[in-house]
């Protein structure tokens, strides 16, 4: 395997788990981690949605969909709701106090964005997303 190849997986990797370990700490005053914040701004686009429905839209499967879910309930930041027309169904609401938290949340991830992109030109900047969406649309056929 190229050198080249190796560092792109090697740097994607440590970036991730970087950025992750940061967020944690940041969001922990909030009763967040970093892989519970994208429920909250999943539902702040489409509340109401299924337990499935932001299985998919997170990337999540359904086991840790159903945990993460859980906690969030449990600090009180989603409610969940009988569906009306499927008895059998739920839809999940976001709370005041989630409502409250997201703008803080927010503020928190602009940080860091701008912490790791302060050295970068605007064009870099353009650049660097350009490149990025690209890999990513890459790796969405991966998996089918």
């Amino acid at each position: 395997m190229d050198i080249t190849q190796m560092n792109l997986l090697m740097m994607n990797s440590k970036i991730f788990r970087h950025t992750q370990v940061y967020l944690d700490k940041a969001l922990k005053k909030y009763e967040l981690s970093s892989g519970s914040f994208r429920y909250l701004f999943v539902l702040e686009k489409d509340e109401g949605i299924s337990q499935n429905e932001i299985s998919q839209k997170t990337g999540n499967d359904k086991a840790m969909s159903a945990r993460i879910i859980t906690k969030l309930m449990e600090v009180g930041f989603i409610q969940r709701k009988q569906h009306v027309v499927d008895s059998r169904a739920y839809q999940l609401y976001l709370t005041n106090k989630a409502k409250e938290v997201l703008p803080k949340v927010r503020a928190e991830i602009s940080a860091l964005t701008d912490l790791l992109t302060e050295d970068l030109t605007e064009n870099d900047r353009e650049q660097m997303m350009n490149s990025l969406y690209k890999v990513f649309c890459k790796t969405m056929k991966l998996n089918g």
